[in-house]
This record gives C-alpha cells, structure tokens and sequence, in this order.
C-alpha cells in the first residue's frame, strides 16, 4: 500500500502538507517547538496582527462549554513592528511557511498593514481577518457582508505583490456564505479560509453573571466542526475553483478529511493544539492513514469528492 501523496496548493502557493496551524491557537510558534515539527506543517498561521499593540480584553478571556471553548481575548498583540522585528524572522526559520493573518479597524489601517506584512520577507500568504466574534469592541472592524468584503480585500489586495496569495477568513454567521466568499474573491482573494469562531456566550454559576470578562466571546472546537463542514461545502459547491483552508473543531484525522470531502485543500488546527501541542503531527498522520484506506491516491483526489459520484474501486487498485 503506497502512501497518498499529501501535496495541496491555495491558489499558487504549493504546500507539502494540507495541515495547518490555524490563527489564534499557535502562539508565537514557539509554544508548539518541543512537541510538533513545524517544518513538517503545511504552513503556520499567526495570531491576527493590528496595526498598534492590543492589551486584548480583561480576564478572565476563556471558558470552556461542554463541546468547545469560548474565547474573549480581544485580540492582544505586540503590533506590526515588534511583529516584523521579532517574531516574523523565528517564524519564517523554524516553519516551512508562514501565513500572516491581519486585522484592521478601517480600510486604511487593512491597507497599511499589507503593505507592512505584504512586502516582508519570509511571508508565504497573507489572511484577512473579517471579523472579530471574540469581541474586538471596534464596529467597524467587521467585514460581515459582501459589499464591505470585497473593498477591504482590495484594498489588501493592492498592496500585497502578486503571485503572494490573500485569503479571505470568513465567519459561517454571515448571512449567504457563498455570497460573501465570491464578494472577497471580486476583491482578489485568491481563496478564503472557512470558519471564524462563532460567537457565544456563557454565565458563571457562582457570580450568576457572564463568565467572560468581556461578557462575550468566540466559540470554538468540536462544536463548530458540523458548520464548518457545512460552510466548506456550500462554498465549494457554488465556487468549486475558489481554493478553501478549513477549520473548526479539527481534532482528528476524520475531522480533516471530512473538510477536504467538502470542498476543502487544506485545514487548520486550532483549539486542539491548547490540549494536544502535538496534534499538527497526530492528524497529519491519522489523515494519511485514512486516504490510503480509502486507496485515495492523494490528497488532491479527495479534495470536493463528496460533491461527486465515486468511481468503483478495482482489485488492483486497493492490492
């Protein structure tokens, strides 16, 4: 039995693996070293990065629900400069790619930061953070129809080089997912990466009051893996040449290849990685032993084939 060959590609940008780190839940990158190879990644995806430094929102900015993990973080960062000066060069070393998410409160501020990020060396593509469900308390930080999508993915767009990728990370509460994802396309995202966290909220047994200190929060893990399977497939199925990163609640090597049945070419680990610092290298394995199961070739052959009739299996096939 030969082993399926995991080679993807978003858009022009070839990766040798479609697991990735999703944005948020891999530190720094330096976490996740003495327990995963990140070269061995397909690529790792920052935490968003804003224009300015961010103290994120007030404790306590986590709670667990009995199926995922609400999270109120408000988005803390050391902002663009310390990013570029510190960060960035340990990423683009240790990680065979390096995915930078961004996010502005305003067209200009999206503009500036691609421009800062889109340029620097050691960027392999760049994710356009839509939206902030985890409560960025900024209004207009939030790209949630089609309209806004597509002004600020050009204007991302115009300052990010080409054949440099731009996905388009989109929420599953948007209204017409389809509609939002083809609207960041018409901008020049060259794929989009489904889901965001969805927003949610939980109270406090003892206090009686909401147990986030930012009273809400964004839910994420295995609870919004159906939505995001969901989301995945409507898009694929209304834009099967959009390339698709998946996430929500991918905690297995099923959880992954159900995405890819969907519609889409890479997946995103997340919360799983605050449980298991090793589930990049668990599920890229658990994933590779499933195609060959399957006797799927590779992951390309997999990749929307729940959109589609399978063709039978022969003998010499599965020998």
């Amino acid at each position: 039995m030969t082993t399926a060959d995991l080679t993807t590609r978003l858009g022009r940008l070839e990766l040798t693996s479609p697991v990735l780190v999703a944005s948020g839940c891999g530190g720094s990158g330096r976490e996740l070293q003495p327990y995963a190879d990140l070269a061995a990644l397909g690529a790792f995806t920052t935490a968003s990065i804003t224009l300015e430094p961010r103290r994120g929102r007030r404790a306590p900015r986590v709670a667990e629900t009995p199926a995922g993990l609400l999270g109120s973080l408000g988005l803390p960062g050391p902002g663009v400069d310390v990013f570029l000066a510190r960060e960035l060069p340990w990423l683009a070393e240790h990680c065979g790619r390096v995915i930078v998410s961004i996010a502005g409160g305003s067209l200009p501020e999206y503009a500036e930061l691609a421009r800062r990020i889109g340029t620097a060396e050691g960027v392999a593509a760049v994710e356009v953070n839509l939206s902030s469900p985890d409560g960025w308390d900024r209004a207009d930080a939030a790209a949630r129809d089609g309209y806004s999508a597509q002004r600020v993915l050009a204007a991302v767009r115009q300052e990010v080089p080409r054949p440099r990728p731009v996905l388009a990370k989109i929420s599953a509460d948007v209204g017409n997912v389809t509609e939002v994802a083809a609207a960041a396309a018409r901008g020049g995202a060259d794929g989009v990466t489904l889901v965001n966290a969805l927003p949610g909220m939980a109270m406090d047994p003892v206090t009686l009051r909401p147990a986030l200190g930012g009273v809400t929060g964004a839910l994420s893990g295995p609870a919004v893996h159906p939505v995001a399977v969901h989301a995945v497939y409507q898009v694929h199925a209304g834009l099967p040449d959009l390339p698709i990163v998946g996430t929500g609640g991918v905690r297995t090597g099923w959880d992954a290849l159900e995405l890819v049945l969907a519609g889409a070419s890479a997946v995103g680990v997340g919360s799983a990685l605050l449980r298991d610092p090793a589930a990049t290298d668990r599920i890229t394995s658990e994933l590779t032993a499933l195609l060959a199961e399957q006797a799927l070739p590779s992951l390309a052959a997999a990749v929307g084939l729940g959109h589609r009739t399978r063709p039978a299996i022969t003998e010499s096939e599965t020998a």
